[in-house]
């Protein structure tokens, strides 16, 4: 059924929104690890809502899944750099510090090069001047991961709707029968007097 699937969808968000925040987090990417955070928040918010027939949390996740894709897209289109955006950009980290994605350096087949940095003593007196042999180069890992929250997000849009129409059919068709009459009994035991009050007066 819908419900179902949409129980589905929203697992499958949560573990792909949790993989993707240890990794940004591993990368000091403070402005995913934000929405990365609400997104959890509100599929959980979502997930709640399909299991307790809660239209309304429904709803909310599904306007959430709308903006939860223009996101995506803006960091397909920074990694990609349309326009004026530059990968190499400390955005993503709200110009904080310097921190780039973590697969720019740990990505399949990637090797770093370090050299030591004239006169540093310490902690700090190698510095990486290169990564090279990457299979597939971080900015293409970045983009599969926000095309994947895209796609899981459309569909969940989608049968969120659905979901959402079907619970408000049920509670219309609820309504219709009475399912919401606050004085079911006093209507009932009224026109049993009203009976009873018929039948004692009745000529002999």
């Amino acid at each position: 059924t819908g419900r179902c699937t949409l129980i589905l969808l929203c697992t499958l968000q949560l573990v792909a929104a949790l993989e993707r925040q240890v990794f940004d987090f591993l990368g000091y990417q403070w402005g995913p690890i934000l929405a990365n955070f609400l997104h959890i928040v509100v599929t959980i918010l979502g997930l709640f809502g399909t299991l307790q027939y809660r239209p309304r949390y429904v709803i909310a996740y599904a306007i959430w899944a709308a903006i939860w894709v223009t996101w995506n897209v803006f960091l397909i289109c920074f990694y990609l750099e349309v326009g004026d955006l530059n990968k190499e950009s400390d955005l993503l980290t709200f110009h904080v510090s310097q921190h780039q994605s973590w697969w720019s350096e740990h990505g399949p087949g990637c090797v770093r090069k370090e050299a030591p940095v004239a006169g540093v003593v310490g902690l700090e007196s190698h510095s990486y001047v290169s990564v090279i042999g990457c299979t597939v180069e971080y900015q293409y890992i970045e983009v599969m991961h926000s095309a994947l929250q895209i796609l899981l997000a459309l569909l969940g849009f989608v049968y969120a709707c659905y979901v959402t129409s079907v619970f408000t059919e049920e509670e219309d068709s609820f309504d219709f029968i009475g399912g919401f009459d606050p004085f079911p009994m006093y209507h009932v035991n009224e026109k049993s007097n009203q009976l009873l009050f018929k039948q004692t007066y009745l000529p002999a």
